[in-house]
């Protein structure tokens, strides 16, 4: 069988979702796909979970190695794909059965190095649908990356995923593009600009068929492990020497300092959100050492400039806050924009 589509998925202590997760995948409708699991470490039962599903169906492919994280995962599971095409997908989500069927007709219909699609987000019971400002059906070519989409990565977080899209194999395998190992967060979106610099083409396509459940303990909600503004700084100083000549390099600081600012404020919503898991005191100091951070004050300056004009008046209320170092304030004003919103 020539194989149209080799899906990555990473797996570390997923044995509540991982069965889900594998029946989504055996059930589409495009036949010609192998789906390859990296078992990174884990200590629950996932591995015996996906071991009994391989015994069920010969495309079904296992790497069991000792915790290592994500990137290297998935980089182990680039370095073995034989698929046309390149998906990835996240233990504890599923897709809906004619997802890849849908992409992949649509990227050869185009001959295009990648797609995008939409996403499907579920937290605590609401669904919610991202979607991006592009074209439907279009295929766009390397200028259009170089002035749109390459800026858009650069600025914002919601297109950093990779689980949305697919990728054209020659294309990673002939530029050696992978994932970066020494970043815990963000390594999608460097991935992505990775790729992106290097592609002629892209299509985005107006399909919602990958469902990202968000669960406790996930990384984006675990606030009592992860350092979330430190990986923040880690994303605004890596250097990606794809990127060079592409973008200018004012252009480039100040999509990186957009990014940095619009990630503190998003910070500062999750730090002052009441919890259990970190007391206030600590979350109030993180808080403030965000915003006495060198990078911030420097980002800062930039996102002034480039959004005085734009900036809505609670956004402007909460930079002015930020400016002055003003934490007290700021909680207080998360405070009630939390109250007004419920």
């Amino acid at each position: 069988m020539s194989v149209k589509v080799s899906v990555i998925i990473p797996v570390y202590n997923a044995e509540k979702y991982v069965a889900h997760c594998i029946e989504s995948l055996l059930n589409q409708t495009l036949k010609e796909c192998e789906f390859i699991f990296i078992n990174d470490g884990s200590i629950d039962d996932s591995p015996k979970i996906i071991e009994r599903y391989k015994n069920l169906d010969s495309r079904i492919r296992v790497i069991n190695q000792n915790n290592q994280g994500v990137s290297i995962a998935r980089n182990k599971g680039l370095e073995i794909a034989t698929g046309e095409y390149i998906g990835f997908v996240d233990s504890d989500d599923y897709i809906e059965k004619d997802m890849y069927q849908i992409l992949y007709n649509s990227v050869k219909k185009s001959d295009c190095d990648a797609i995008i699609s939409n996403l499907k987000s579920e937290m605590n019971g609401k669904m919610t649908i991202t979607s991006y400002p592009f074209s439907y059906d279009t295929k766009f070519e390397r200028d259009y990356i170089e002035r749109e989409l390459l800026p858009y990565l650069f600025q914002n977080d919601n297109l950093n995923t990779a689980v949305n899209k697919l990728y054209r194999r020659k294309i990673i395998n002939d530029n050696q593009v992978n994932f970066p190992e020494k970043v815990a967060l963000g390594e999608d979106g460097m991935f992505n600009i990775r790729f992106f610099c290097i592609a002629k083409t892209f299509k985005y396509i107006n399909y919602s068929g990958y469902h990202y459940r968000e669960v406790i303990g996930s990384a984006t909600r675990n606030i009592s492990q992860k350092d979330y503004f430190n990986r923040a700084l880690e994303v605004y100083n890596f250097v990606i020497p794809e990127i060079q000549g592409k973008i200018d390099g004012e252009k480039l600081k100040q999509f990186k300092s957009i990014k940095l600012i619009r990630n503190v404020m998003s910070y500062i919503h999750v730090y002052f959100t009441p919890t259990n898991e970190v007391i206030f005191y600590k979350r109030y100091k993180y808080v403030k050492s965000m915003l006495n951070n060198k990078n911030v004050r420097e980002a800062l300056r930039i996102y002034k400039i480039v959004n005085k004009s734009s900036l809505g008046r609670y956004e402007r209320m909460v930079i002015n806050l930020i400016s002055y170092k003003l934490t007290l304030g700021l909680y207080l004003t998360v405070g009630y924009s939390r109250y007004r919103n419920k």
